[in-house]
C-alpha cells in the first residue's frame, strides 16, 4: 500500500497461502485490517464525510438562492445575477455529489476486505483494537443527529410556510438543505451500524472452517 487511497489486495486463495505458521497469518491480518478500519470508520472520515456534505449544502443554497432571485427578478441584471447563481451551485453541488457517490462505492470494497481477512481466524486480544466502540459510537450520535435535524427540517420548513410570505424557493431552499443534512447523516448511522455488525458476526462470530494455513516457505505479504 504505497499510497494512502489505495486499498489492500485481498487474501490469496487457499491453495496459495505460503504463511509459515498462524502467528504470521496473524501479523498480517492485524495489518490490514487496521489500516482498512481507519479507511472505514476513521475520525478523518467522518469529517470528510460532512465536508462533502457541506459542499453539497453550499451548492444548494446557491441554487436555493438563484431560484429565489428568478422569481423576485423584474430586470434584466436581476435575471443575470440568478443565472450567474445559479452556475455556481452546480459547480458546488455536482461535485460533492460524485465524491459521495465515490466514496460510498470504495466503503462497500473495504467492506468486503474486511469482511474477507477477518474470516482467515480469530484473535479476540489482538482485535480488540479493531472494535472501536468510541469511534463507532461517535459516528452514530453525531450522525444521527445531524440525520434528525435535516429531516425535521425537511418537515418543518413546508409545513410552517405562509402561502404570500414564504417563495416556492425559499420552501425549496430548506427543504434541499433538510434532505443533504438527512442524506449525510444517515449515511454516517449505516456505516457505524455496519461497523458493529462486522465485529459481532465477524472479529466475534465462530471461527470459519477449513484450513487457514497452507504448507510451504515464505510469508504473504
Amino acid at each position: 500500500m504505497s499510497r494512502r487511497s489505495a486499498l489492500p489486495p485481498p487474501p490469496p486463495p487457499v491453495e496459495i497461502r505460503t504463511w509459515p505458521d498462524r502467528g504470521a497469518l496473524l501479523a498480517d491480518r492485524a495489518l490490514i485490517l487496521g489500516e482498512l478500519v481507519k479507511m472505514h470508520l476513521g475520525p478523518g472520515r467522518l469529517g470528510l464525510l460532512w465536508l462533502w456534505g457541506a459542499l453539497g449544502a453550499l451548492g444548494w443554497s446557491l441554487a436555493g438562492t438563484a431560484f429565489i432571485t428568478f422569481e423576485e427578478a423584474y430586470d434584466f441584471f436581476g435575471a443575470i445575477y440568478g443565472v450567474v447563481l445559479l452556475a455556481l451551485g452546480v459547480g458546488a453541488l455536482v461535485p460533492a455529489v460524485i465524491l459521495v457517490v465515490v466514496g460510498l462505492r470504495r466503503d462497500i470494497r473495504i467492506r468486503r476486505l474486511l469482511v474477507a481477512w477477518g474470516e482467515l481466524d480469530r484473535d479476540p486480544v489482538g482485535d480488540r483494537a479493531l472494535r472501536m466502540p468510541g469511534t463507532s459510537l461517535v459516528w452514530l450520535l453525531l450522525s444521527f443527529l445531524l440525520c434528525a435535524g435535516g429531516l425535521f427540517t425537511c418537515v418543518a420548513v413546508p409545513a410552517g410556510a405562509t402561502r404570500g410570505d414564504e417563495t416556492y424557493g425559499l420552501v425549496a431552499l430548506g427543504m434541499g438543505l433538510g434532505l443533504i443534512g438527512w442524506l449525510v447523516g444517515l449515511t454516517g448511522v449505516t456505516k457505524a451500524l455496519l461497523h458493529r455488525r462486522w465485529v459481532v458476526r465477524v472479529l466475534i462470530g465462530a471461527p470459519a472452517p477449513g484450513a487457514l494455513i497452507s504448507t510451504g516457505g515464505g510469508a504473504h505479504r
